[in-house]
């Protein structure tokens, strides 16, 4: 089924403890469309890039089954550029360097060709643009879901509330769970932020997993010990990938199999913190990504005798 990624394809320049980068391709549309690929071959991409973008990039995307029609360029303007170093323990970092270029002022166009979608995943970026999309769809997909963070609920609490109303699945980590709900307990978090909108929550734990809830009901998947960690820049925006790729390769957006494109795109993310970038998400082989979803599954699969 048909599947629309909305977000930034951009520039990062990326520094951790094992080494740094000069520009390299980034943003989250690049990540969540190269990790929906390896599932769903009719998918779509609406974002913005300057005249500075590599043409050959898109090339790429498009041998890679995404539809790059939606991706506007800006002659004269200069594409998105973020720019970060990663603390020791690779879970907090420092942003450098952030021009927002062409971005400041996107006006996210939906053309005539990709009308119809089934799933529409709407990246990182201001809730005014997420649903600006939305409303730009003449029918409403079979499932919406949407990434945000701190920094939206921070400066645009109000356009944010207002998108929620209007998707079904919402992304977030942790620490973004406890401040848009003002809850430390995780369930409690959920339960609060449901009641916002979203009929499915998804709270990332990075390496310790992440929780997907609906309604009562609460699933688990957790994270594959890895012994290095390069870069863990976009590996939310790759789980995001892998989780609406697989549910639009399925069609069946019921919770049972929604645990299944949890644990999908929970295997996409550990292959994407393997090298620097979209490195690894390039040459994958669907052999690794079963092998890595068996991975995960062996993680829990037990069993257990009665003992008492």
């Amino acid at each position: 089924m048909s599947l629309i990624t909305v977000g930034s394809v951009a520039f990062d320049a990326i520094e951790t403890p094992f080494g740094k980068t000069d520009k390299i391709i980034g943003g989250a549309g690049t990540y969540i469309a190269l990790s929906s690929s390896y599932f769903t071959k009719d998918q779509k991409i609406v974002s913005v890039v300057g005249e500075d973008f590599p043409e050959e990039t898109l090339k790429d995307l498009q041998k890679r089954g995404v539809d790059v029609e939606g991706i506007q360029i800006k002659k004269g303007e200069k594409t998105f550029f973020w720019s970060g170093k990663y603390h020791n323990d690779m879970n907090s970092r420092d942003t450098l360097v952030t021009e927002l270029n062409v971005l400041e002022n996107f006006d996210p166009i939906v053309p005539a060709s990709y009308q119809g979608a089934d799933f529409l995943m709407l990246g990182n970026l201001a809730p005014s643009v997420q649903k600006t999309v939305i409303e730009r769809m003449e029918n409403r997909p079979k499932l919406i879901a949407l990434d945000t963070m701190n920094f939206w609920m921070d400066i645009a609490w109000d356009d944010l509330v207002e998108t929620l109303k209007l998707v079904d699945v919402l992304i977030i980590n942790d620490e973004e769970a406890r401040q848009m709900s003002k809850e430390y307990s995780l369930v409690k978090a959920a339960q609060k932020i449901m009641r916002m909108g979203p009929k499915y929550l998804i709270i990332k734990k990075g390496e310790h997993g992440a929780l997907l809830f609906y309604k009562n009901s609460v699933f688990f998947a957790p994270a594959l010990p890895l012994e290095e960690v390069f870069d863990p820049t976009g590996a939310g925006d790759t789980f995001a990938g892998g989780f609406i790729g697989y549910l639009a390769r399925s069609g069946d957006i019921s919770f049972d199999n929604m645990k299944s494109a949890v644990i999908a795109g929970s295997a996409m993310a550990s292959f994407c913190v393997e090298k620097f970038g979209t490195e690894r998400l390039m040459n994958l082989t669907q052999d690794e990504i079963y092998e890595r979803i068996m991975e995960f599954v062996n993680l829990v699969n037990f069993e257990m005798e009665q003992v008492i």
